[in-house]
C-alpha cells in the first residue's frame, strides 16, 4: 500500500481528520515564511495527543535550512519520528542526523545531491521546482523524471497532488508514498476533511486499480 503523508497540520482537529481519513505519516511545518507554520509549542501541544491516541503514526517535521542542532531539539520537544530537509541543507546535514531525516529535492538539482548509505525509508521526498518556493506551491512535479527516481529510491512524491490526479501519479510513478498539503485544503493550512478522505480513498483506488490489472 502506498504510504500517504497529509503535510501542514496547524492544529489538532486537522491532525484527528488526516489521521481517520487513513494518513500513515503526519507533516508539522516549521519553516516561519511558510504559511502551514506552526511554533515547535503548539506542535508539542499536538504531538502528545497523537502519540498516545495513534502510536502507529509517524510524525514529521518540515525543516528548511535550519540548523542540524535546532532540528535536534525540535524532534525531541515535539516527539518526532523524522525530519524532512525542504531547503537547500547541505550531504552534511543529512548526515548529521543520523537516519531520521530524509531529504526533499525540486527535481531539476536531483542529480547533484549525494545520498548518505544505508538509506534511509523515504530515502527521499520528490517535489516541484519553483523559483523562490520551498514547497507547498500547489505545482506539479515531473512525473517523468520522478519515475526515473522511484526506480532506485523509496519516495515521496509531492507537488500539487489532489485527489483528482493522485491517482494516475501513482499508476505512472509508483512511488513509494505520495505527499499533499495544499491540495486537501480549505485555505492555506486549514484541512479539509472530505477532500483529505477522497484523497486516501484515490490512492486506495489506484493501488487496486494497478492490482487487478496485473491478475487480468
Amino acid at each position: 500500500m502506498t504510504k500517504i503523508k497529509i503535510c501542514g497540520i496547524t492544529n489538532l482537529p486537522d491532525a484527528r481528520a488526516a489521521i481517520q481519513a487513513g494518513a500513515d505519516y503526519l507533516g508539522f511545518n516549521f519553516y516561519p515564511k511558510s504559511p502551514r507554520y506552526i511554533a515547535p509549542a503548539a506542535c508539542a501541544e499536538i504531538t502528545s495527543i497523537v502519540k498516545r491516541a495513534h502510536p502507529h503514526i509517524k510524525l514529521v517535521g518540515v525543516f528548511v535550512n535550519a540548523p542540524v542542532d535546532e532540528i535536534i531539539a525540535i524532534l525531541d520537544a515535539c516527539s518526532l519520528d523524522l525530519a524532512q530537509l525542504h531547503g537547500d541543507e547541505p550531504p552534511e546535514a543529512l548526515a548529521a542526523l543520523g537516519g531520521k531525516a530524509f531529504k526533499a529535492l525540486r527535481i531539476s538539482a536531483q542529480s547533484a545531491y549525494p545520498l548518505p548509505h544505508p538509506l534511509p525509508q523515504p530515502a527521499l521526498l520528490i517535489d516541484a521546482a519553483v523559483k523562490g518556493v520551498y514547497g507547498g506551491s500547489g505545482v506539479t512535479a515531473d512525473w517523468n523524471a520522478a519515475a526515473e527516481i522511484a526506480r532506485r529510491y523509496s519516495i515521496f512524491l509531492a507537488g500539487g497532488l489532489t485527489a483528482e490526479n493522485v491517482s494516475a501519479a501513482i499508476r505512472q510513478v509508483h512511488p513509494w508514498g505520495v505527499d499533499v498539503a495544499s491540495g486537501v485544503e480549505s485555505a492555506p493550512g486549514v484541512k479539509d476533511a472530505a477532500k483529505m478522505k477522497a484523497f486516501v480513498n484515490a490512492v486506495k483506488l489506484a493501488k487496486y486499480t494497478a492490482k487487478r490489472g496485473a491478475n487480468l
